[in-house]
């Protein structure tokens, strides 16, 4: 039987032969047993490839937010500018679009992750319908949730897929989840669970690896977020194909 950690390996090599994945999260457990999210943003167009990612640190929030490298060749804002990641309480948050601050807004009512996901659907960007990807680690109780809305074929309808709260179980490795199976016109959504991928021991080393595995014409902007397993403290690395 093939191991968990060799299969990890072939999936990242398979990720750096697609050429467009699209927008895509990882999230899991370092080389040294901290907790790890990374986002990364891919773009086909020269509006889409208008874009960094940018940390910013107000009001006691830290919030890693996209944000156009030229303000002046930004036509419609609503899909590509948004926040990232964001934090409230022991909840850290990353997805692909403003159901980040969805996500937020619901814990600070008093409501649940999931309910906040299941309020919103898919992107309408017609013909693509991009799906919602969400990523969240509760630090406290050390377990992660993964989750995406599609357009479901037949009806329409938002489709929601999810799972259980799971534990973060060993280390050097996380899951993976992005936007689309690759290339083409329409973008294929991404279909099944998450798959394994290895993650190094640092935000540094980890995020160059996947930098330098996502397509070198279509990749972005990347950001690998680590949370420390003991005292909390978070540390970023960000990097932006227009000001590397």
């Amino acid at each position: 039987m093939k191991s968990i950690e060799k299969q990890a390996q072939e999936n990242l090599k398979a990720l750096s032969e697609n050429p467009y994945p699209g927008r895509g999260i990882v999230m899991g457990r370092s080389a040294v047993g901290d907790l790890m999210q990374i986002y990364w943003v891919m773009g086909r167009s020269e509006k889409s490839r208008n874009r960094v990612l940018l940390l910013d640190r107000a009001d006691g929030e830290e919030v890693v937010r996209t944000a156009a490298f030229d303000p002046l060749k930004v036509e419609d804002p609503s899909l590509i500018i948004y926040n990232a990641m964001r934090q409230h309480g022991d909840f850290h948050i990353v997805s692909n679009g403003d159901q980040t601050d969805t996500v937020v807004q619901f814990l600070k009512e008093g409501n649940t992750v999931d309910e906040a996901l299941a309020s919103r659907s898919y992107e309408p960007d017609d013909p693509n319908f991009t799906p919602r990807i969400t990523g969240i680690i509760n630090d406290a109780a050390k377990t992660y949730l993964m989750w995406i809305t599609r357009k479901h074929e037949a009806t329409g309808l938002p489709e929601h897929s999810h799972g259980l709260w799971s534990k973060f179980a060993v280390d050097a490795l996380g899951e993976c989840i992005h936007t689309y199976r690759g290339d083409g016109s329409p973008l294929p959504p991404f279909e099944g669970r998450p798959y394994a991928v290895p993650l190094g021991e640092g935000v540094v080393s980890t995020a160059e690896t996947y930098w330098d595995t996502l397509n070198p014409d279509n990749r972005v902007a990347l950001v690998a977020k680590s949370i420390d397993s003991e005292t909390g403290t978070v540390d970023y690395h960000i990097i932006n194909a227009l000001n590397r």
